[in-house]
């Protein structure tokens, strides 16, 4: 007996060209039949969406879009809306795809009851997915079936589209800096997604390591402003108190400011601060916050250039750059 058909995909999703070849037919007349076309008999269409059943192929929306015309829907995936980064890159995105004529839809993944859920449901009504998937990209990826995918700052291995952010240049930059004024008790304080260090805080440790000084990375649970003040707050009343505190974002180094304020320790005088992000928020603050922004107009350009190119299950890269904004905190 013959066995399923093997399909063309890497990834195991069956495609157009799966359910042509199955039912024996052409890639336009699978097409017509999805899209419930004229120009295709009853019978041929019969057959055509029985062997589609069977393979479970499920018609992208984009190439629904291309034949039948109409508005393209976005998907945007964000990881917490409290998290002022997210309304940041969701500005972001809203403008640039609106430049392009598409419309988003938003799923905030932290705030769902059911996350799971949310990201099929977004799959089923929209033409392409970008946005942060974290540890979870490989299920939520498989949930989304043939809709193009633009990870943005991918946690592991990249299997559609993906926006690298790069701080690395502007890492080298601000370690550099505060090296040269004096800086000689580092810290960083992290928020890994996974057990181990980030990748952002290695790139800080490895860099004044190469300066011959021994930075402390400091994990917390969250990325909170929160969880960095108790851990600064620590820090600053323990014997041996750091002269630097890198946060893993801006957010994080706010928290670090405030305990500073209330320990009534000097920034950058005693302690020289900087985060992560770019916020606009902290160009507002006193001291006003130094910084690796991220572009965020540059990062939703870059993922929506790469919608195109995955559409048809391949992958492609973009990076990113952060730059460094020095300001009073450092």
């Amino acid at each position: 007996m013959a066995g399923p058909p093997r399909l063309s995909d890497p990834a195991g999703r069956a495609t157009i060209l799966d359910v042509a070849a199955a039912a024996g037919v052409s890639r336009q007349t699978v097409t017509r039949a999805m899209n419930d076309m004229p120009g295709i008999n009853a019978a041929t269409k019969e057959r055509v969406l029985a062997v589609a059943e069977r393979l479970g192929y499920r018609p992208s929306r984009f190439g629904r879009g291309l034949v039948l015309g109409g508005e393209r829907q976005l998907g945007l995936i964000v990881d917490d809306l409290r998290n002022p980064y997210s309304p940041e890159l969701a500005a972001a995105v809203v403008r640039v795809a609106a430049a392009r004529g598409w419309n988003v839809m938003l799923a905030d993944v932290a705030l769902a009851g059911d996350a799971d859920r949310m990201v099929a449901s977004l799959g089923a009504q929209t033409d392409a997915v970008i946005g942060y998937f974290g540890l979870r990209a490989a299920d939520w990826i498989g949930l989304l079936g043939s809709v193009p995918v633009v990870e943005l700052d991918p946690a592991g291995p990249v299997t559609r589209g993906a926006v690298h952010l790069d701080p690395t240049s502007a890492v080298e930059e601000l370690v550099a800096h505060l090296v040269a004024a004096g800086a000689a008790a580092p810290v960083v304080l992290d928020a890994p997604r996974a057990p181990g260090t980030s990748r952002r805080a290695a790139l800080v440790r490895d860099a004044f390591d190469r300066r011959g000084l021994v930075a402390a990375v400091v994990p917390l649970a969250e990325p909170t402003a929160a969880a960095a003040a108790d851990a600064a707050s620590a820090l600053i009343a323990s014997a041996g108190p750091p002269d630097a505190i890198v946060a893993f974002n801006d957010v994080m180094a706010i928290g670090v400011l405030a305990a500073c304020r209330r320990a009534g320790v000097d920034v950058p005088g005693d302690v020289r601060v900087a985060g992560v992000d770019g916020l606009p928020l902290g160009a507002l603050l006193a001291p006003a916050l130094t910084t690796l922004a991220v572009d965020f107009d540059a990062v939703a350009t870059a993922a929506l250039d790469l919608v195109g190119e995955v559409r048809h299950g391949s992958s492609g890269s973009r990076a990113v750059p952060h730059r460094l904004l020095l300001r009073e905190s450092a």
